[in-house]
């Protein structure tokens, strides 16, 4: 497994398993299958804008298998902190240590931003493979955030979770 920071190159193969997690998934996105399958490859490619905004994409030989977004807060007073988000690994690839090394990769690759302290993120509440794999990392929870996500007629809590790294 390779696990790397996505490039324009990669937006085809990012776009397929994005769109996968929020269909398989909605209920652990703020987005939505419906808003993302019309985004063109170039508004995809955007989103992969380092330093501040890096995705990160794990791969099985040439197929990627999961995904996670680091984006530093761009204000000047909130610049102290990242969120990890668009986290997924497709079932495939499952308990096969993808997860933890894309958390790995984002959170070392957060500790090289200068003055970044905190790595936020947040978790569908239910979704307790998720949440132990952030406990593991060292992440504490902090908040509910309830009826966060709102599927049709019914609501999804979020918990956020807190790292500091200095």
């Amino acid at each position: 497994m390779d696990v790397r920071v996505l490039k324009a190159a990669d937006a085809a193969a990012f776009q397929a398993i994005r769109l996968r997690a929020l269909q398989e998934h909605p209920e652990a996105f703020g987005a939505s299958y419906e808003e993302e399958r019309e985004f063109s490859l170039d508004k995809v490619a955007q989103g992969f804008n380092p330093p501040d905004s890096v995705m990160f994409g794990a791969f099985d030989r040439d197929a990627l298998v999961g995904i996670a977004h680091l984006g530093r807060y761009t204000r000047m007073k909130t610049r102290h902190r990242a969120i990890i988000g668009a986290m997924y690994v497709a079932p495939e690839a499952r308990g096969k240590q993808v997860g933890k090394a894309l958390i790995d990769v984002s959170l070392s690759y957060a500790r090289t931003l200068d003055g970044l302290e905190d790595v936020v993120l947040a978790v569908t509440v239910g979704n307790d493979t998720a949440r132990n794999l952030y406990i593991k990392a060292g992440f504490t929870p902090f908040s509910i955030d309830p009826r966060y996500i709102r599927l049709g007629d019914r609501y999804f809590d979020i918990e956020w979770m807190v790292l500091r790294i200095v």
